[in-house]
């Protein structure tokens, strides 16, 4: 017998099962998927737990956002451009459920580069070694004239940009952001930290017009936000710093101009959740009235995935 005096569980209490409250049951089991179903069959067979119904809640709120005529400010990074999600969210854009397109300054140089050559993105491990990384002079010459016209004409960035390209009327430019938010008059804003684009290491590039041209769609950018209370949908989609961060100063102004943008739904899709969009997307935001959700998966599935949802729910 051992020294240590070790408790007795002969007289604990105990209770029936029928009598416990439980989390998980049955009736919220996956229905496996058949060969012939409908892509609604297959949402509606998702098990009704966790992400599954957090993804048709978010659906639900951009089609309630759409019927309400409230915004749905969508903010991109450029990973999500680079896999190819272009033509989903032209799509989004033309049916009414996306209302204002924001991204970084990455965003902006490969539409416009997929737009006009149908191909980006360079090796650059391979270029930063002879310093021939970022030093494409077309890219730079569309995105820095445009800065200089807006600052010329006292345009957003994004506007000059989707005016631009129009205007070169480039050969892909049906799977361009831009071209399409152009088109079909979407406020597309650009939000540029001088000195993290490629664009910013050519001679052409002007700070005061890129920052001018900034700080103009920051107040487009602002405005919508202010019309974000009761109803209105805020998704990020992959940008782990800047967007988040925009959002967050934008909130506060308009809240500083009283608007009280509350109830609204805030959703954070990436491949890894990192701390800005968590905080300053996912939680802060909504913690006065609203809802905030975290979807983590690759861009190329998860975007697909929330279109086919806003369509089919």
């Amino acid at each position: 017998m051992g020294r240590y005096k070790e408790i007795d569980i002969n007289k604990v209490r105990t209770y029936s099962l029928s009598q416990r409250s439980s989390k998980v049951n049955v009736e919220q089991d996956a229905l496996p998927p058949r060969p012939e179903m409908s892509v609604n069959d297959l949402f509606k067979g998702l098990p009704k737990v966790l992400k599954a119904e957090d993804l048709k809640s978010i659906a639900r709120k951009i089609r309630e956002a759409m019927e309400r005529n409230k915004p749905v400010l969508v903010m991109l990074g450029g990973h999500v451009i680079k896999t190819g999600c272009a033509p989903i969210l032209i799509d989004l854009m033309e049916k009414g459920y996306i209302t204002h397109l924001a991204s970084n300054g990455a965003v902006a140089i490969h539409d416009t580069e997929l737009a006009l050559w149908g191909q980006t993105s360079e090796d650059v491990l391979e270029q930063l070694k002879d310093g021939s990384f970022g030093m494409v002079s077309e890219t730079a010459g569309v995105l820095n004239k445009s800065a200089s016209k807006a600052a010329r004409e006292e345009l957003g960035f994004g506007e000059s940009l989707g005016i631009s390209l129009s205007d070169i009327k480039p050969p892909f430019g049906q799977r361009s952001l831009l071209v399409n938010a152009h088109n079909i008059s979407v406020p597309f804003t650009v939000h540029v930290g001088i000195g993290t684009d490629i664009v910013h290491q050519h001679p052409s590039a002007d700070g005061a017009s890129i920052g001018q041209a900034s700080m103009k769609d920051f107040r487009i950018f602002a405005h919508t936000v202010s019309r974000l209370n009761n109803g209105g949908v805020v998704l990020n989609l992959g940008c782990a710093v800047i967007m988040p961060e925009v959002f967050l100063k934008a909130l506060s102004v308009a809240r500083n101009l009283g608007s009280p943008v509350t109830n609204l739904t805030t959703a954070n899709f990436d491949m890894i959740q990192h701390y800005r969009p968590l905080i300053n997307v996912v939680q802060r935001p909504v913690q006065d009235g609203g809802n905030g959700y975290s979807i983590t998966g690759h861009h190329e599935i998860m975007i697909p995935l929330l279109a086919a949802a806003i369509y089919c729910l």
